[in-house]
This record gives structure tokens, sequence and C-alpha cells, in this order.
């Protein structure tokens, strides 16, 4: 993207260089980092990332701003899922952009996908980071956006994630943690923000000893031999993986709890895969829910005749999983008619491969990550790349290839100008 940084990059790069950064990410995070790092950070104007951090900003307001599309969304959740005490806000946010080709040769960011979800900012703090010290980058180089520094980077997190609580009352909680692949990112941060990591299957409901009319129960987990009362959640639980793993829980999320979420669990849905086809923006690819498609067969809502450029996604799956390309008549049909409404068809973003590699030009998905304090408003505090060069951009996507994965995106500061 920016020739004179990539040259310079491609020269200087020693495969032992790389080996370091992997091995540095491992002792820095306390674990094997297991999902693929890319050889190479990525450069880009800073100019394209504030475009997707306003128009990120832009998009989310549209819906949270939007009593109706809310009340429909809500709808939307399942029921066993539709959690008491919603905030009026999402705390987190990303949007994951592609790049392609506008007809006037200029490149222009296309959304993907959006999701109202934490994501891995402690790591990819770390990783850029590391980045710039194993390679030795230009000092001058940014990797924090909206204008950050280290410091109000580490400040924001703490105002959105433990918002003046003890520590030890503030839990960040997971599937299995231990066993996720984003082990790295909560180590990180639960290092800096002094939080526990548990499990969100050890929840426990606490019964007061007397309990008045109206009073909310509390959530504990333990510690040792104590039960210690939560204050704060910070969720990075997935109701997708809950329910494939048939994970039992000792709370019902349906329960008002005496406990603060940082990240409710309705905004995963609310903001989500859910709501592109209710965005009418020129960087938002056209996209119908399946029912829709099925009552509709003349027009099809404005998506591309051709099948070769459509994508089928199941609404509220994680990490890709589950998604079709060019899903045939027959797919669509063998989907029962009761969860069609659990579908999307989407036009398909044709990804421009923009990043010079030594395996020849690769293609580059710019996740913006953002949060929104309480009182506060929504804000980007940094972006993660997924380097690759097939139709699935996830880091899983992408084992035993070179020059793919993860990866950090750096600019030549320019200053932001925040929308």
């Amino acid at each position: 993207m920016i020739p004179d940084l990539r040259r310079d990059f491609n020269t200087r790069f020693h495969p032992e260089t790389f080996r370091n950064l992997l091995h540095s990410l491992d002792a820095i995070t306390r674990t094997h980092v297991s999902f693929p790092i890319a050889e190479t950070p990525c450069f880009f104007p800073q100019s394209l990332l504030d475009e997707m951090s306003r128009t990120g900003i832009d998009l989310t307001l549209r819906l949270v701003n939007d009593p109706a599309y809310l009340a429909r969304s809500l709808a939307a959740i399942p029921e066993p899922w539709r959690a008491a005490g919603q905030t009026a806000h999402p705390h987190f946010l990303t949007a994951d952009f592609s790049l392609v080709r506008e007809p006037s040769g200029a490149l222009a960011p296309r959304l993907v996908e959006m999701q109202a979800f934490p994501s891995v900012f402690g790591f990819q703090f770390a990783a850029s980071e590391a980045y710039r010290s194993a390679f030795s980058l230009d000092p001058s180089l940014q990797y924090l956006l909206g204008g950050q520094d280290a410091s109000s980077f580490w400040n924001l997190l703490d105002r959105t994630i433990v918002a003046g609580h003890d520590p030890e009352t503030v839990v960040l909680i997971d599937v299995d943690p231990p066993h996720q692949k984003t082990l790295p990112d909560f180590h990180i941060t639960a290092d800096r923000l002094g939080i526990r990591i548990v499990d969100i299957a050890h929840l426990e409901p606490l019964d007061p000893a007397t309990k008045s009319p109206g009073q909310l129960r509390r959530l504990g987990y333990r510690n040792g031999a104590r039960l210690v009362p939560i204050r704060r959640i910070y969720n990075r639980a997935i109701v997708d993986e809950l329910v494939r793993k048939q994970i039992s829980l000792q709370f019902d999320y349906r329960e008002p709890f005496d406990v603060e979420w940082a990240g409710h669990p309705n905004w995963y849905f609310h903001v989500s895969k859910f709501s592109i086809p209710f965005l009418d923006h020129p960087a938002v690819p056209p996209a119908v829910f399946l029912d829709d498609w099925f009552r509709n067969p003349s027009s099809r809502l404005r998506l591309p005749a051709e099948r070769d450029r459509i994508i089928l996604k199941p609404l509220f799956s994680f990490a890709g999983q589950g998604i079709r390309f060019a899903p045939s008549d027959a797919d669509l049909a063998a989907i029962p008619p009761a969860q069609h409404p659990n579908f999307l068809l989407q036009e398909r973003v044709s990804f421009v491969p923009v990043i010079d590699t030594p395996f020849g030009p690769t293609q580059a998905e710019i996740r913006i990550l953002y949060v929104w304090p309480d009182h506060s408003h929504l804000s980007p505090l940094i972006s993660l790349v997924r380097l690759g060069r097939g139709p699935m951009m996830g880091v899983d996507h992408h084992q035993g290839q070179s020059w793919v994965g993860a990866s950090a995106a750096f600019f030549p500061a320019q200053g932001f100008t925040p929308k």
C-alpha cells in the first residue's frame, strides 16, 4: 500500500527475525500463540484507516439510535439467550473491511461484517509492539487509532472493562478459557488490568442471606475457598459456542442479576450479520435474509444475478463457521423453511490483493476495534489485519501457508479528524 515501506521491509526481511518475533509473543502472552502470525506487518495510509474508522462509527450509530431496528433485532435473539439488563449501547465493536477496486482505479473499503463484541485488544497491542521491535520499524510509524497513545489506550480499556471497580470483582469470562485460541489476549488483558479469567460455567448465583422484595441476586466465582461476588463481567463468551458444546450454566441469561456487563450479551446479536440488510451505505454490499429471498424471487432484492458473487452465512455463527460460497439452489432448498430467517445471502466482496510478498500479491482484511465506555462515546482504538490468499480470510484458514495470518497495520502519522 505504501511502496517505499513495503520494498524496504521485504528487502530487510530475514526468517530468523520472524522466529524471534514468534518466540517473543509466546513469552509476552505466557502461552503458545497457536493461530498463524504473518511474517509481515502492513503499511496503510492513515486516511484509509480513518475512513474505515468513521464508517464503522456511522453505521453503528444508525443502528443504536433506531428503536424500530433494535426492537426487531431483539425479537431475533433466541429466547433462552435474551439477556436481562441490556445496556444503552454496546461497549465494544469490531468492523471488518476489505479493499476493492473502484471503476476509477482507486482502492476503497467495503464492509465485510460488524460485531458488537470485543476482539483481541491486548494481544494486538503486544503484537504491534513486537513487530516494531523485532523488525526495527521506523519509530515514527503509528498503529493506534483515534490519536491514542499507549497510556490512553490502556486507560480507555480500563474505563470500559473495569469501570472503577475493584479488579478482583471484575471477571473476563469465556467457555473453557485455557483452551481458547484467544488465551494469549486473555493473559495480556488480565495482567494489565488486574482482572480474573473465569470459565463462564463456573459463575455461581449468590442468594442473599435475607432477600428483600425486588432485591436482585448476585453472581460470584471461586478463588480458592472464597466465593467472590462479581461487580462487572467482561464478556467474551459466544452464545453459538455455548449451544454447540452444550455448556451447562449455573445461571439463566434471562434472570436480572446485580452485576454490570462490559459487553452485554444482547449486543452481539443487535450489531451483527443481522444488521447488514438494514444498512443502506456505499460501503455496505447488498444483503438479504434467506426468507426474503424466497418471498421475492423476481427482484432478489438487489443481489447480483451471478450466483458465484453470492455468499450464504448463518446469522449467529462465529469465525466463518457454516459459510458457503456460490450456494446452489439445492443448497438453499436443503435449509428447512423454519431456519430461513437465520441465514443471510450477501453479495460477496472481491478482495483486491494489495500486499506485495515473496509469494505474490496477498489480500488483506482490516478490522477496526472500538470501545464505548460508559458515559462516553464510541472510539476506534487499534486495527488488526488478516492476510490471506484464498476465499476465507480468518486466520484458521491459512494453516501451513507463509506470509499469511494475523498481522498489524502501521501508518505514517498525519493526525486524526473524528466525525
